[in-house]
């Protein structure tokens, strides 16, 4: 069925790639617009920030249900699961938990909290830096070792001098 609408599924392991990057721009732009809003003092700007904070929440949670559905047939080394595949997904799933317990304490003072507000802007930032980080060991899987494609028929090993920096 995919293949047919989006050709370029073919080259694809599984569906997790297809929906990795809402989460990223929604979560990002909400960072963003109520940045934005606590600096202008815009309420309007921190309701368009609570669209975009719900929508990543709810992608992150496709993102985050391919992504463990996908994890088992990922081809890559024990070496590459180890060292990005295990860090990837531990991340994600934090940042992810991190989103929507954010996205819950908005909904419930919308736009976003009156009294708490400093601590809610710095749990949005570190919601970014964690996403950040996380999307960086899937980038690593993918640009660097196929994980999720079929171009490679064989798993790449990760070696010493890959090892990131913390």
């Amino acid at each position: 069925m995919f293949e047919t609408l989006l050709p370029g599924t073919s080259h694809l392991q599984n569906l997790h790639p297809l929906f990795v990057h809402f989460p990223i721009a929604f979560w990002n732009g909400a960072v963003l617009l109520y940045t934005a809003a606590a600096i202008a003092r815009h309420d309007r700007w921190a309701s368009t920030a609570l669209w975009f904070l719900v929508l990543g929440t709810l992608s992150a949670t496709v993102a985050v249900g391919t992504g463990l559905w996908a994890e088992p047939g990922v081809m890559v080394s024990r070496s590459v699961r180890q060292h990005l595949l295990q860090p990837h997904r531990k991340i994600m799933l934090w940042t992810s938990s991190l989103g929507a317990l954010l996205t819950v304490w908005a909904l419930r003072s919308r736009p976003w909290p009156k009294r708490g507000r400093v601590l809610s802007l710095f749990g949005l930032l570190v919601l970014a830096a964690a996403l950040a980080r996380g999307a960086d060991y899937g980038g690593q899987l993918v640009y660097g070792y196929n994980a999720g494609g079929n171009a490679c028929a064989q798993p790449i090993e990760y070696s010493a001098h890959d090892e990131p920096d913390l």
